[in-house]
């Protein structure tokens, strides 16, 4: 029992020692650091600055900004030494060396002054020297140089500089990849403009950058093949009243002229701005088409003389620090009086020539009007966002035809009413969940609705081949596509990852002349993933893939002619169906000391594809008749490459290569060759597949001469392309010019030469239904000569409000 109980002693003994010899915990030491941050010119404080608190091997900590009265502070930092970096855009950073440990808990820095950056850098637009290229997560970012905005006038005279991009001079097609179902979008946002008038309305010194957003993520709306071009327009950051204007003016044969004001007004709780813009211009164009069969030729000589106007005004209201409220309106006026004729002679059979003359008058109205509210939460970058927009376009197109020659139709008049409308509602919210990893999601609705009256006073055949007067018609469409998504993203040290996918409830329906003509309803899920690897600063590999749907547009499925001459007649169809895209993509962006070098390849399946049938005319089989029609499957591929070289201090090069691979299968028909005199038995139908191989190549050139004098050499190649209908020839341009910089930077004179060999011509070929060959030429051999002037305040400040559809940092401006 004595020694039991003696090792029962000893045990206590040990276990009371071992309790008494445990240390005692460790004390966790954490501190915080505040301040005001005030201009030290104004002696004002500076709101929205931020403040990074990195370690001694330059990794962020933690942060905050400022709030309206330049207040910061920040706690729960560990013990340790640190770095306080404050940055706002406008200023010089400001460094503060913080310690944090037992005897120092709370640092109060007291008043930090910052001051104004240089002089040069007070214009209200920071215009880059030259245009750069980057590959972002899910987007191509061509910042837009000087270079580039001495090019033209307007968004539509630079499009043809921006790689994967061509613009239709003629027609007004704007294609993305070699494919024209793309998005057009400034600062995020649709407009009801048609993108070839929109284009034309965009002074190019307004331009901040445009993103060619080839596979677009699941937060995006589905619509377009090739994707979206986002047109980012710069924003005035800048505290106090500030504005700039420009004018420029360019002429081959007539004279076209545009302007721009653009006024801003900024405190700490309310910014106010307008933007206006006008074109005032004609434009010739002129061509031939000779048919072979017939021995014919078709002359064309046109004018169209136009002029658009369009305002924008909006208000920001900064409530407080967690609270934005945005609204604007846009209204935009456009007039067109296209007029000319078509001269058809037969050198066989000169009693069968004929001459159209056409005029028409043209007005449309538009209106945008567009609520944003913005909830942000405590933790950086948690916030939640409403936004409602809504859109109206109101046009009124008369059109006269008259006839000299043999022709069973007499002069007549044509009237179309177009009334469209659209509203979009928003709703984003998201949610860092982490250092690493972001969760958004969303709903969005889309209510969409054309009414579309045609009226004439000619005649049309009937079914039994009589002239009748030509019916009224009116057509109704209306689509409304109801969706959500969700998105999730982690990065790692090198490695990134993005899955997202959107399902979307889409109810269409189609009425002529109060006839039900068509209905569609379906539902349809669209994912979208992206993988990014960077091995190190210099080097950046990117995977990437979306399934994307296009919709026929209005013209596309409206039964009213579009387009008519007395051999081409154009209308749509109404029982099209959309067609959808899977797109894989792959790139590659390597950085290097005197520029970076971007390559990228990708593949497209397309289900349903949607392509042009070209019919003859049964009632005038010299007539032919253009339409659209599904088609089988089929694929594309292409790959691009990019690269900006600064050669020398004084001469940057700016390049890129594309080519795109496509099969299109069409209809087309033709009357027998074997038969004298054929009739409408005689057409034969066959189904045509065509490989289109298209490439471009562009290379832009900036010298500068001294600080303000820079001069630009452009030279554009296209390759030649085949189509259902046609095969066009290949193209080149040649485009020079100057920029000089006066008043300190606040001015800037442009003068560019535009395609000075005269090269840029649309030659073409086709063989079915009829052998032609033919030639369209337009103003493009013009001299541009602008002017543009920055005035107002010094100071900035940034706009918290996130721009909806963007991933980056989106302007104002005009949309």
């Amino acid at each position: 029992m004595k020694s039991n109980h003696r090792l029962l002693s000893l045990l206590f003994v040990l276990f009371s020692f071992a309790a008494f010899a445990q240390p005692k915990a460790a004390e966790v030491i954490t501190g915080s650091v505040s301040g005001v941050v005030i201009d030290t010119q104004l002696n004002q404080p500076i709101p929205y600055a931020t403040v990074v608190i990195m370690t001694g091997t330059g990794e962020t900590l933690t942060g905050g900004i400022t709030n309206d009265d330049g207040v910061f502070e920040i706690t729960k930092i560990p013990e340790g030494s640190y770095t306080v970096k404050i940055q706002f855009i406008g200023y010089e950073p400001v460094t503060r060396e913080l310690l944090v440990d037992r005897d120092h808990r709370e640092t109060n820095f007291g008043n930090i002054n910052m001051d104004a950056v240089p002089a040069e850098l007070d214009a209200v637009n920071v215009v880059a020297e030259r245009t750069t290229i980057e590959q972002k997560i899910d987007r191509k970012v061509i910042n837009i140089g000087k270079d580039l905005t001495t090019a033209g006038a307007t968004a539509a005279d630079i499009m043809n500089n921006i790689p994967s991009v061509s613009l239709d001079q003629q027609s007004g097609a704007l294609t993305l990849r070699g494919n024209s179902n793309v998005q057009v979008m400034v600062d995020g946002k649709l407009s009801n403009i048609a993108p070839d008038q929109l284009l034309k309305q965009l002074p190019s010194n307004s331009i901040k950058k445009i993103e060619l957003i080839t596979n677009p993520s699941a937060k995006y709306n589905p619509d377009g093949m090739s994707g979206i071009i986002n047109i980012v327009l710069h924003k005035n950051a800048n505290v106090g009243f500030n504005g700039d204007v420009s004018a420029g003016v360019s002429y081959e044969k007539n004279a076209q002229f545009n302007s721009g004001l653009n006024l801003n007004y900024r405190n700490g709780k309310f910014n106010l701005y307008s933007n206006y813009s006008n074109t005032i211009s004609k434009n010739a164009n002129y061509g031939t088409i000779f048919r072979e069969g017939d021995n014919s030729t078709q002359f064309f000589d046109m004018l169209n003389d136009q002029n658009s106007h369009l305002l924008k005004v909006g208000l920001d209201v900064y409530l407080n620090e967690k609270n934005t409220i945005s609204v604007f309106t846009s209204q935009n006026s456009f007039k067109g009086e296209p007029g000319g004729n078509i001269n058809i002679v037969y050198a066989d059979a000169m009693s069968r020539n004929l001459m159209q003359d056409f005029g028409a008058d043209m007005d449309n109205y538009s209106q945008q009007y567009n609520l944003d509210y913005k909830l942000d939460f405590e933790k950086e970058g948690h916030n939640i966002e409403f936004e409602a927009d809504f859109n109206t376009f109101d046009a009124e197109e008369d059109t006269f035809f008259d006839f000299t020659g043999t022709t069973p139709l007499s002069d007549y008049e044509d009237f179309v009413d177009t009334k469209r409308n659209r509203t979009t509602l928003n709703l984003d919210y998201v949610n860092p969940l982490s250092e690493s990893e972001k969760l958004e999601v969303g709903l969005q609705t889309i209510l969409f609705n054309t009414d579309i009256g045609y009226s004439s006073t000619g005649e049309s055949f009937n079914a039994e081949g009589n002239l009748v007067p030509t019916p009224d018609t009116q057509f109704d469409y209306s689509r409304n596509i109801y969706s959500a998504y969700v998105t999730y993203g982690k990065n790692y040290e090198k490695w990134s990852y993005q899955a997202g996918l959107r399902a979307e409830q889409v109810n269409e329906v189609a009425d002529t002349n109060s006839v039900r003509a068509f209905t569609n309803d379906y539902f349809e899920v669209y994912p979208s993933a992206y993988v990014t690897f960077n091995p190190s600063e210099k080097n950046q590999y990117q995977l990437s893939y979306s399934r994307r749907i296009d919709r026929p547009g209005v013209g596309q499925v409206n039964p009213i002619r579009e387009w008519s001459s007395p051999l081409v007649t154009e209308y749509g169809n109404v029982n099209l169906l959309p067609q959808f895209t899977n797109s894989l993509e792959a790139n590659y962006t390597r950085s290097f000391e005197k520029g970076n070098f971007t390559a990228g390849v990708f593949y497209r399946i397309i289900e349903d594809q949607i392509n042009q049938a070209v019919f003859v005319d049964r009632f005038n089989l010299d007539r032919m008749v253009l339409t659209q029609d599904n088609f089988d499957s089929t694929t594309a591929y292409g790959f691009e490459l990019s690269s900006n070289i600064k050669a020398f201090d004084w001469w940057s090069i700016n390049a890129s290569f594309d080519l795109f691979n496509q099969t299109q299968t069409g209809i087309t028909e033709m009357l027998d060759p074997n038969i004298e005199n054929p009739t409408a038995e005689d057409i034969i139908q066959t189904s045509e597949e065509v490989e289109n191989t298209v490439y471009n190549a562009r290379v832009i050139n900036n010298f500068n001469a001294t600080k303000q004098l820079t001069f630009t050499a452009f030279a554009m190649f296209r390759g030649p392309q085949a189509g259902i209908q046609f095969r066009n020839k290949s193209m080149f341009m040649t485009n020079v010019g100057a920029r000089y910089s006066i008043w300190e930077g606040k001015g800037t004179i442009s003068l560019n030469y535009n395609d000075i060999f005269n090269t840029m011509k649309a030659r073409f070929t086709g063989s079915s239904p009829y052998l032609i060959q033919g030639q369209f030429n337009w103003e493009s051999n013009t001299i541009y000569a602008g002017f543009n002037y920055r005035f107002g305040d010094s100071k900035y400040r940034a706009k918290r409000r996130k721009q909806r559809d963007d991933n980056e940092s989106s302007g104002g401006g005009i949309f």
